[in-house]
């Protein structure tokens, strides 16, 4: 009784952790009502709004900027608190303007999303229903549902296999959209279940929707008729979004749908990244409010100081009413600075974000756009997925780069092999090297006949690779790895040719030509704990043998010892030479270990619990006393100008760190060919090997070797000028040691996870040591520890700005956690791809990315904030001033037409246009001399000084195009009939001077003229007169009063108005003038002589 209550508890709790699914039949009697428990829909959802919640929500998300909420407030007050000299329409025109153009922008991008939704969720599928198949849209599947998908089709939903039409009852996927990796992985079937899905009748438990793509515990199917029970793991079950290869057809039952599939709960919306540039202009904007608060403060205190003079509070000509005497003072002292807040709010300039938004995505099609990023061979260019970092590419300091298919190819090539000690090389060249010679092993001696076809016959079992089709030279395999089909390529050059494997039966052709039959009995899969896997297998005689290939460090201390030196000088030698290095190992089973291993294999498959530790324990049982054969090399090849681009972006001065899976001495070989490490580089080791050199314990040693590298690079370094990196050519710094750092993941493991003081210490100490070192190389290194060392470095001292780049799922988490993401269009899918920032088909389009567009777009955009704050300040400094001369009564110096019109239309075209097509520097000169990117290095160009010029320089303007004015006014009679000019008048003089004056000023900045630039800018001049006459040619029904009436004509008739405006545009651009003129060109000679 006590059992059965424990076991009812158990399953009680064990129905809260997990699901049940009915297949073909319902539980309890026919009679009793079934509820059928409730899972989700097949729908996929990623878009953002519904066409009835876009208004609301996307308002509420732009009024949480800081800016568009402060220009709601000033239109707010305009509307309904304050008489207010200027008319609501000035702010909420541009608020409105802005509003609309990111709603839509945001609305078409939530519309693609829709739209990909729709076809994924419109895909016609076939399930089995009553012994019929039936046609279905993907979004009608239900949780239970036998789904049949034929091949190169995509799963529509998370499926456990129960049916395949392969003889071995086994299934070849592809994942690529899921974690990256496009080679072919296999799926099996449920053992001993009903073949005949018709009748089949099925109650499967397992797990609530789990995020982890590799995991799937917890889950066992009971057949209902057969009474038997089986336990399923990941091999069992197909996910959304794989592929299916190499097979006509399965089924499946479908136990998580919609949103609550692995790929959909994997879908994470990444984190919003913002640029330095962003951050630059918050904190200008704060400078401009405090200036706009201390300006509306200044002229309500002057106003209540010269309205407390007798005669000036309540003259005789503007008598007060009996409201306006019986207000509060204090109330009437806050609503006039409420007014003078909404007269110069205009000195915040709204317009700006709604251009800077325009410049990041219009200026990101010139990256997709760019035909020197497009590959032939992949058919594709480079891909903008985020356009607010492009001038982030402009302020990179770290880059962080993965090793395998991002340094190099991926595309792995069979070089050479070691059996029993003796090399043997495809190749034809000889040379020398450590004692051996390319081939030092005899290859025809009857001796070492028998152990070379041990070791070819090794390769040809050991694996899982498949063949599609029986073509010549190996061109139909398939695998989980390219290491594999590089194994199985290579032994065909020896003579030993893999024939395939049909109804557990593995086929290989020898050297004459005779088909040896081996019956595959068990495969212990590969996984990255053990490092290595293997096959055992029975050949026609009658003998059990089992081979197993993998990592040197696993091999090893499985096999004979004496076996073990002899091939370790190999290993080690092709791991120096930048090889991929796997050793091969045999051993003979008597019929006794075979039948116990068979006994203790079947049983932890079909266990319920602990399934992965009980397999893993009978594989490591199984999986000793081997004898070692020999070891493999295979190569992986660097990318195309892989050295060139790691050459140009060190002397650009970014630190470049290789974070890979590999072992030390492959990726160490790799940065030396890719110069990342030279020969006279002094390299500083902090491995599990040096750890133990010493003789001590691991954290006493661990302590000494950071100290002492400590005292080695950073306190016996010259020091280093600041604002320059020691990532500069060797060349200019041939009198200082370069250093190179080597950390592998075990040690790093021992850093962080120390005790919470010494961690943070052993923290610092590494990154110091990191900081002085001309490149860093971390091997070993897991994908969450590829995150932790970019948020080492991104939390460091002074906040640099990281970049990673890489190409598979393993490197998605470093790539999500640096401020820049590049993700490579290689072999190992797209994952990295579309969780990155941009990417691009090859590593030597970095080059140009960064140095060209980024230096170019930050310069862009650095100029484009500069010059708003700066054509603001002069436009409303002389607003500000005027007030001195209208006793404070909030006058507006300009019309409201021009008030709305100055940012939208006058001057807001050029600035776009420049902040596009500007090229200060041309591109291939940037390309030739990349120490140019430093000049703009750590926001060099929008920090404080260069925004006090600019602030200096509206100052001057500001105060010459009002006081130049004033002083053509000191005389009385302007026009020919001897009629005065009034207010409105100095006002329109002010602005055209202004309007003039910020134009002419960009056009002198600009260094490359396109015919864009020459219509936008000398178009808006036009266009302000144009509109001038026009608006002040007509008399408007709607406006109540016409305050420009023939004035701008008027104003014109005047010599002398003719003569200031020309006078003082020349005046204000004088200083510029001077500067183009004496400025030292910028090229190619010129930048070599002042080097």
């Amino acid at each position: 009784f006590i059992l059965a209550l424990l076991n009812r508890l158990c399953d009680s709790q064990r129905r809260v952790d997990s699901r049940t699914v009915y297949v073909g039949h319902r539980p309890g009697s026919t009679n009793e009502a079934f509820i059928p428990p409730k899972f989700c829909d097949n729908r996929i959802v990623s878009s953002k709004y519904t066409v009835w919640n876009f208004l609301p929500k996307n308002l509420f998300e732009q009024f949480r900027r800081i800016a568009n909420f402060y220009f709601l407030i000033i239109f707010l007050v305009q509307v309904r608190t304050v008489d207010t000299p200027t008319s609501p329409v000035t702010s909420g025109l541009p608020l409105f303007f802005v509003i609309t153009v990111t709603a839509i922008k945001q609305g078409y991008e939530d519309w693609l999303r829709h739209r990909a939704d729709y076809e994924v969720n419109k895909y016609p599928v076939t399930v089995l229903e009553n012994g019929q198949r039936i046609r279905k849209e993907s979004e009608n599947i239900k949780v239970g549902d036998v789904v049949e998908v034929k091949e190169d089709e995509t799963f529509p939903c998370d499926l456990i296999l129960l049916q395949s039409s392969r003889d071995d009852d086994t299934c070849f996927v592809t994942t690529a959209s899921l974690d990256g990796e496009s080679n072919h992985k296999t799926h099996y079937t449920v053992p001993d279940i009903e073949t005949d899905l018709e009748t089949l009748r099925a109650t499967i438990e397992c797990e609530q929707p789990q995020s982890d793509l590799y995991n799937f515990s917890m889950t066992k199917l009971l057949d209902v008729l057969m009474l038997l029970s089986r336990s399923l793991g990941p091999e069992n079950l197909l996910l959304k979004g794989a592929t299916l290869k190499n097979t006509q057809k399965i089924c499946g039952v479908a136990v998580y749908t919609g949103m609550e599939t692995k790929m959909a709960l994997n879908y994470q919306g990444k984190s919003q990244k913002r640029s330095a540039v962003e951050k630059s202009i918050n904190a200008f904007l704060l400078v401009y409010l405090c200036i706009l608060l201390s300006k509306a403060l200044v002229c309500t205190t002057l106003k209540y100081v010269w309205q407390s003079k007798p005669g000036q509070d309540e003259p005789w000509y503007n008598e007060k009413t009996q409201r306006e005497k019986d207000t509060n003072l204090y109330l009437k002292m806050f609503t006039d600075f409420l007014s003078f807040m909404v007269l110069f709010n205009f000195i915040i300039p709204v317009s700006m974000y709604v251009t800077v938004e325009m410049q990041k995505f219009l200026g990101s099609l010139f990256i997709t756009w760019d035909k020197d990023f497009f590959d032939p061979e992949i058919k594709e260019g480079a891909l903008v997925n985020t356009s607010d970092l492009n001038e982030e590419l402009g302020q990179v300091e770290y880059v962080f780069t993965d090793k395998t298919g991002t340094l190099t190819q991926n595309n792995m090539e069979f070089i050479e092999c070691c059996i029993d000690g003796f090399q043997y090389s495809y190749r034809d060249t000889a040379s020398e090297l450590d004692g051996f010679c390319v081939t030092d092993g005899p290859a025809n001696k009857l001796q070492q006949k028998e152990r070379e076809e041990l070791f070819l016959r090794a390769l040809c079992l050991c694996h899982t690779v498949q063949v599609k089709e029986p073509i010549e030279q190996g061109q139909g395999f398939i695998a989980s790895s390219p290491d594999e089909v590089a194994l199985v390529k290579g032994a065909m050059r020896y003579g030993f040719t893999f024939l395939g494997l049909e109804s557990k039966t593995m086929k290989i052709l020898n050297r004459n030509k005779d088909v040896e039959i081996y019956e595959l009995l068990h495969v212990l899969n590969f996984d990255p704990v053990r490092r290595r896997m293997s096959v055992i297998v029975r050949s026609k005689s009658g003998d059990t043998l089992l081979f197993c290939k993998g990592a040197d460090t696993s091999i090893f201390p499985r096999v004979r010892q004496e076996e073990v030196e002899g091939i370790r000088l190999h290993v080690e030698r092709n791991a120096t030479e930048g090889y991929r290095t796997l050793c091969v190992a045999y051993k003979c089973l008597s019929p006794e270990e075979y039948a116990q291993a068979d006994a203790e294999l079947r049983e932890a498959r079909l266990a319920l619990q602990d399934r992965e530790e009980k397999l893993m324990a009978v594989y490591n049982q199984v999986e000793t006393g081997m004898s070692l054969i020999g070891a493999t090399a295979v190569e992986d090849r660097l990318q195309e100008e892989a050295a060139e681009t790691m050459e140009a972006l060190q002397a650009a001065g970014m630190k470049v760190w290789v974070l890979t899976g590999d072992k030390m001495e492959t990726a160490k070989s790799t940065c030396y060919a890719c110069r990342l490490f030279q020969r006279n580089t002094e390299l500083l080791e902090l491995t599990v090997r040096t750890l133990e050199d010493g003789g001590k314990k691991r954290e006493e040693r661990l302590h000494e070797l950071l100290i002492e590298y400590y005292k080695k690079a950073v306190q016996e370094a010259p020091p280093v000028k600041a604002g320059i990196t020691r990532s500069v050519p060797r060349s200019w710094c041939s009198t200082n040691q370069d250093y190179g750092f080597i950390i592998d993941g075990a040690t790093l493991s021992m850093v962080l996870n120390s005790s919470e003081s010494t961690s943070s210490r052993y923290k610092s100490l590494l990154l110091q040591i990191c900081q002085n070192c001309t490149a860093v190389l971390c091997c070993r290194m897991a994908p969450l520890q590829k995150a932790q060392i970019v948020k080492m470095v991104k939390n460091s001292k002074g906040s640099p700005i990281t970049l990673s780049i890489g190409d598979g799922a393993n490197d998605v988490s470093m790539i999500l956690e640096a401020h820049v993401g590049i993700g490579i269009k290689g072999k190992e899918g797209r994952q990295a791809v579309r969780n990155s920032d941009y990417a691009i088909p090859k590593l030597r389009h970095l080059k140009k990315l960064l140095l060209a567009h980024g230096h170019l777009y930050y310069v862009r955009i650095a100029h484009l904030v500069q010059y708003f704050f700066y054509k603001n300040l002069c436009f409303i400094l002389p607003q500000f001033l005027y007030q001195f001369f209208c006793g404070y009564s909030q006058q507006p110096l300009y019309d409201a037409a021009y008030l709305t019109m100055y940012n939208i239309c006058f001057t807001s075209m050029p600035i776009l246009a420049y902040s596009l097509l500007e090229q200060h520097i041309c591109i291939d000169v940037l390309l030739e001399n990349a120490s140019l990117y430093r000049e703009i290095a750590k926001n060099a160009m929008l920090r404080w000084g260069p925004f006090l010029k600019w602030t200096l320089l509206g100052v001057f303007h500001g105060l010459l195009f009002f006081f130049g004015v004033r002083l053509l006014f000191c005389n009385p009679a302007l026009q020919d009939n001897g009629q005065v000019f009034g207010n409105w008048s100095y006002g329109t003089i002010v602005f055209t001077v202004l309007v003039f004056t910020v134009t002419l000023k960009l056009a002198l900045d600009t260094r490359h003229w396109t015919w864009i630039n020459h219509f936008v800018i000398w178009g808006s001049l036009a266009f302000y007169v144009f509109f001038s006459f026009f608006w002040g040619g007509i008399i408007w029904p709607f406006l109540k009063q016409q305050r420009l009436y023939f004035v701008f004509a008027n104003m014109l008739s005047s010599v002398s108005a003719w003569l200031v405006i020309i006078l003082l545009i020349l005046l204000s651009l004088l200083p510029e003038i001077l500067l183009v003129v004496f400025r030292k060109p910028r090229g190619p000679r010129s930048h070599q002589v002042e080097l």
